[in-house]
């Protein structure tokens, strides 16, 4: 029997109360019948829920009984469409299939005090909002209740995700894994512990009952290259999530509200998502608030605080990475559940880049010293990458193995790009490998 398949009797149940919600409407009596019929499928969903998906959902995240009704009122069109136009019959004025919160509250005839609690648990701290199942608006009645990919995945057993649209935010391919990671043990240590507010999450929260109000957020600090971004493809490929990098250029706006609106799309759209979001280069957004002197310097720190707000309540791993800490606004620091500082790499560490970057199966001349190559040349992470993959092309293009003498030509290239002055004699040793071929 298929997980959809056991949940029948919420859909009949949710039918026969939209009847109810209609005939009380237009002044009709509700027939003996019906009454009868909702008795007994209310008692198979008390039955249902005491099994599988429901139990392990409802002891996972601490759901009551009205978190499980609202769910299940949420993901009735997923399951069964009629239901979905059945709502819009009774929401008139309301372009959704899905359910309001008003419309639910007539639809199990809630009383006062009744519909406090239910408000209670639709705040950004209960339960449900903050297992990212639903998608609701805690100050509108009137605003749709949405399921979220999750919901659908883990009540309806729906393992396609569908095609992720998010705005402002492009998916970065996920290679790297541990191995691929060359850093200090203290910092590998701090990604690990960042992973454990993902993983044991759970834990932490539904069964020692902590208060977590989103994240976690990291901050990877370090000069360009040193490894911040293949951190993050670590973190994602280990979660089994993908990775999505923010483009802060096509959020902020030169436009007043635009920015905010283009923020609120970005978090809209990840609710409740099992992804990682990226921020490459944040300290580009999130810098010291200056000095306000003009309405548009106002407005400039308005969008930070909005920014910061949203990814404080984000319930899911955001990762920012900075090439400069000390420009990072110490109010935003202390949002970060871990910060993780990217050093340049040391002798020993680069030569361990050397080793991993060189293509493993391309042919090598017996001449080539990684250990030589990390004492003299004094790149990082990414440089050392891009240096090896252009001495292999350099090689290939020869139909030759690689050599010390394409390494050389291709640091003095890596060398090039930062720009001034540039000599053969730069390369210090690394440089006779050229002499002797010219």
């Amino acid at each position: 029997m298929s997980v959809a398949t056991t949940l029948t009797a919420e859909w009949e149940r949710i039918d026969l109360l939209g009847a109810c919600v209609s005939a009380v409407r237009r002044g009709i009596e509700i027939p003996g019948e019906m009454e009868d019929r909702l008795k007994e499928v209310q008692n198979q969903v008390i039955h249902t829920r005491q099994q599988e998906p429901w139990i392990t959902v409802a002891n996972d995240y601490g759901f009551q009984q009205i978190d499980q009704d609202i769910l299940a009122c949420s993901l009735a069109p997923e399951a069964d469409p009629r239901l979905g136009w059945m709502y819009q019959e009774l929401q008139s004025g309301v372009a959704s299939p899905f359910p309001t919160p008003a419309l639910i509250r007539e639809m199990f005839v809630l009383g006062e005090q009744e519909s406090s609690y239910f408000n209670q648990r639709l705040t950004q701290n209960s339960p449900l909002i903050r297992s990212g199942m639903i998608n609701a608006n805690s100050t509108d009645n009137f605003y749709p209740i949405t399921p979220t990919t999750l919901a659908r995945k883990e009540l309806l057993g729906w393992e396609t995700m569908e095609q992720i649209n998010i705005p402002g935010a492009i998916e970065v391919p996920v290679r790297a894994d541990w191995n691929d990671l060359v850093l200090p043990e203290a910092s590998l240590k701090q990604i690990r512990e960042y992973l454990l507010w993902v993983t044991h999450r759970k834990t932490v929260e539904i069964d020692w009952g902590a208060r977590i109000t989103g994240g976690p957020v990291a901050l990877f600090a370090g000069p360009s290259g040193t490894g911040k971004t293949f951190a993050a493809e670590v973190i994602a490929n280990e979660l089994g999530w993908p990775l999505y990098r923010v483009d802060l250029g096509l959020l902020v706006s030169k436009y007043i509200g635009e920015t905010e609106k283009n923020l609120n799309a970005l978090f809209d759209a990840t609710h409740g998502r099992q992804i990682v979001l990226l921020f490459d280069e944040a300290d580009s957004l999130f810098g010291k608030r200056g000095e306000i002197k003009e309405a548009r310097d106002r407005y400039a720190n308005m969008e930070v605080s909005h920014l910061l707000s949203r990814i404080e309540r984000h319930n899911g791993p955001c990762i920012m990475t900075s090439n400069l800490q000390k420009q990072i606004d110490t109010a935003f620091t202390r949002r970060f559940q871990v910060v993780v500082k990217f050093l340049r790499p040391d002798s020993q560490a680069r030569s361990q880049l050397w080793q991993k970057h060189i293509p493993p199966a391309a042919p090598c001349e017996n001449d080539i010293d990684t250990d030589f190559l990390g004492n003299e040349v004094k790149l990082t992470g990414g440089e050392i990458r891009n240096a090896s993959l252009h001495a292999a092309f350099l090689a290939a293009g020869e139909n030759i193995a690689i050599s010390m003498k394409h390494i050389a030509s291709a640091v003095l290239t890596e060398y090039a790009k930062k720009g001034g002055e540039l000599s053969v004699s730069s390369l210090g040793k690394l440089s006779e490998y050229l002499e002797k071929t010219s």
